[in-house]
């Protein structure tokens, strides 16, 4: 299937940024540049056929270095968020930077791997096009122990899906914790409000957070609550009820453990839109999902001179459990040194 490579723009230091751009048999593509490996744009019909971009993003490198909603991009070596922006691994105890509420560290930040030119390769598979993204994080990278090599790979299948690979070796024990934190709006980048989509997530258990989002270790049953979305429901029903970790959080911002078996790649969570009968279904292999609905995003000029702002787009980060490192009782984002990490997400858009 075709590709295509053009120049996305300049860094400070006078580097050249490029755009790809994968395009399938069908007339949908998907947008990426070697900025960060962050995810530009997804265009796929609706139920009439018409392309529409349903991920909110940048047309400008400007927008990408300061990517203050972290729009499309690869987010590690931990997603989400390290309470008290420390861990303990060997015996030794690693420092973070403080980039969340009073004391914890977000994301990896500010260090950000968005901010980083990757190595890139095209290559056509039987499943479609695939573009990898490569990254070489040092030891002591972000302050995280090990050599790594990492691989992001995002292959256009000819149904519509986007599959998203990633990879990870250190030559030392180490986190290993990835996500894309795309945000997206199936009626439309450009239509505003999310509120009336309707989502599932199969998770009858979410891990309940303290005021500054640090789960406290417990699992939560999400029935009778604003946080059961085991049947379709609208994302803004529930969104402004009187439930404190909805008014902590200012919406949905919130860790969801998956019914799954451990490893099963399985359809995890469904999102649809009746206006433009665009369906978008998420399938993983990780534990849990970030659900959140852009509740603190800051109005940003995107693509097309968009303004993008609160609940003006979703994001299911598909990710080990926030704080998994200081949790025990949860799954462990630790990789052995020398071993492989190795997972896959995949979104895949349809109609009704």
């Amino acid at each position: 299937m075709p590709w295509s490579k053009e120049p996305f723009g300049t860094l400070p230091d006078g580097t050249q940024a490029h755009k790809y751009t994968l395009t399938n048999t069908n007339g949908a593509s998907a947008a990426f540049t070697d900025l960060g490996g962050i995810w530009l744009a997804m265009i796929v019909p609706d139920r009439n056929g018409v392309p529409g971009d349903v991920l909110l993003g940048w047309d400008s490198v400007e927008g990408c270095l300061h990517n203050s909603g972290h729009l499309g991009e690869i987010v590690g070596r931990n997603a989400n968020r390290i309470g008290g922006a420390a861990f303990t691994l060997n015996g030794v105890t690693y420092t973070l930077a403080v980039n969340s509420g009073s004391r914890n560290n977000l994301h990896s930040g500010p260090d950000y791997y968005r901010d980083r030119l990757w190595d890139t390769e095209v290559e056509e598979s039987e499943l479609g096009t695939t573009i990898s993204f490569s990254l070489f994080s040092p030891d002591g990278d972000q302050n995280y122990p090990g050599n790594a090599r990492i691989t992001v790979s995002y292959t256009l299948t000819p149904d519509n899906s986007l599959k998203l690979e990633y990879f990870m070796v250190s030559d030392a024990d180490t986190i290993a914790n990835f996500t894309n934190h795309a945000y997206f709006n199936i009626a439309g980048h450009d239509a505003g409000t999310i509120l009336d989509q309707k989502v599932w997530i199969d998770a009858d258990t979410w891990t309940i957070a303290d005021a500054e989002s640090i789960p406290t270790g417990e699992l939560v049953a999400v029935k009778g609550t604003p946080m059961d979305f085991t049947v379709l429901t609208p994302i803004g029903q529930n969104i402004n009820a009187d439930y404190a970790p909805l008014q902590y959080a200012g919406g949905y911002d919130h860790n969801w453990v998956f019914n799954h078996a451990p490893g099963e790649l399985a359809l995890s969570c469904k999102v649809v839109d009746e206006k433009s009968g665009r369906v978008m279904e998420v399938y993983t292999d990780l534990p849990g999902v970030q659900f959140y609905t852009a509740n603190s995003l800051k109005p940003n000029v995107g693509k097309g001179g968009v303004t993008y702002g609160p609940r003006g787009g979703y994001c299911f980060e598909t990710q080990y459990f926030p704080d998994s490192i200081n949790k025990p009782q949860f799954p462990s984002p630790i990789l052995k040194e020398g071993k492989e990490y190795r997972t896959t997400t995949i979104y895949k858009f349809s109609t009704l």
